[in-house]
């Protein structure tokens, strides 16, 4: 399946190594929409002033981040089964691709890194450190992000 021309505009100025990961997560059959690319500083803001997003150095900025959002039966889905399935098509593209990526429900971790079980055995390592370092998980299930080590910003 290939992306919708809607997904294709929302993926304007966004890198492109993270835009081949992206259609080859779309031709493997994964099912979602895509929804934020890049971001201007004022859309930033206002998602920080809602607690959508935690900082103003989102590397949405820079064109180094994507929102995908997984469809059951062709609506959007925020049901957490969905987007562990999501997770799991886009790091297998991204494997495909040899692209480093970091997903939003496993902060601190590479896809290609995840243990057995993938994107939720990930996601509930990274919820199980931040619980044992007294800190709070800040789950986003639709962003996926280039890594700022391989992928610097400026």
């Amino acid at each position: 399946m290939s992306l919708s021309a809607r997904c294709e505009l929302r993926l304007a100025g966004v890198h492109s190594d993270l835009v081949r990961v992206v259609r080859r997560a779309a031709e493997g059959g994964a099912m979602f929409r895509v929804t934020e690319g890049m971001r201007t500083p004022e859309r930033q803001a206002e998602l920080v002033a809602k607690g959508a997003s935690q900082t103003m150095n989102s590397r949405h900025l820079t064109g180094h981040a994507v929102d995908l959002a997984p469809l059951d039966n062709g609506d959007i889905s925020w049901n957490w089964t969905h987007f562990f399935s999501l997770a799991d098509a886009v790091a297998d593209a991204a494997a495909a691709e040899g692209v480093p990526l970091i997903w939003g429900g496993a902060w601190g971790r590479l896809v290609g890194d995840w243990p057995q079980g993938r994107a939720k055995a990930a996601q509930a390592a990274y919820v199980a450190e931040r619980r044992a370092a007294g800190r709070k998980p800040f789950l986003d299930g639709p962003h996926f992000e280039l890594p700022a080590a391989a992928y610097p910003a400026g």
